[in-house]
Parts: C-alpha cells; structure tokens; sequence
C-alpha cells in the first residue's frame, strides 16, 4: 500500500525510511517552491506543537525557521542578532504582559 504525502521533510527522512525496509518515492524542489514548502512546514510545525505543546515540535519550528534565514542569506547567528537587537529596543516575552488597549 503506497501513502502519499507531497510535503517538505527533513534531509535524512528518505534513509530512515529505507532503513526501515520501505521505499521512498522523493523529488527535490525547485528554488520557489522550496520556499513556499518551507512557509507550509513553518505552520505545520507550529499546528503541531500548537495540538501537543510538546518541546520537542519547538526544535522543529527552529529548523524550518533557520532554512528560511538562509533562504534570506541570514545565518543563525544573523538571525540570533536580529533577535538580540528587537529585544534589547522592544523586550522580550518573558513578563506575560497582555495589551488591553491604548487610548490615542
């Protein structure tokens, strides 16, 4: 029996598989579809530990996260700078503060 997936998986998924007496069927993406998979699996992953809160799911989010910096030319470190530079001007999430409103 053949399931079909069509999704974005990670580099070693198609050995495990074979690993494990199956056989994988993949394909590899052109550059824009590359990206628009890695949008896809950036919710996928985030669904997922949305429905488990499972810590694990948020390594997962870290991954497709650092292939989409590097889609942007952004190395992790980039990215981790950018990340430093918002929470030093705007903070960060630690307090819980929650916005009710602004009076303007």
């Amino acid at each position: 029996m053949k399931k079909y997936y069509n999704k974005l998986v990670r580099d070693k998924i198609p050995e495990i598989i074979e690993a494990a007496g199956k056989r994988a069927e993949i394909r590899i993406a052109d550059d824009s579809e590359y990206a628009n998979l890695l949008r896809q699996k950036l919710l996928e992953e985030v669904d997922e530990y949305m429905q488990s809160t499972n810590p694990d799911e948020l390594a997962d989010i870290i991954e497709v996260i650092i292939s989409l910096g590097a889609l942007h030319n952004l190395s992790v470190d980039a990215l981790m700078q950018i990340a430093a530079g918002k929470r030093e001007k705007r903070g960060g999430f630690e307090k819980g503060i929650v916005l009710l409103s602004v009076d303007e």
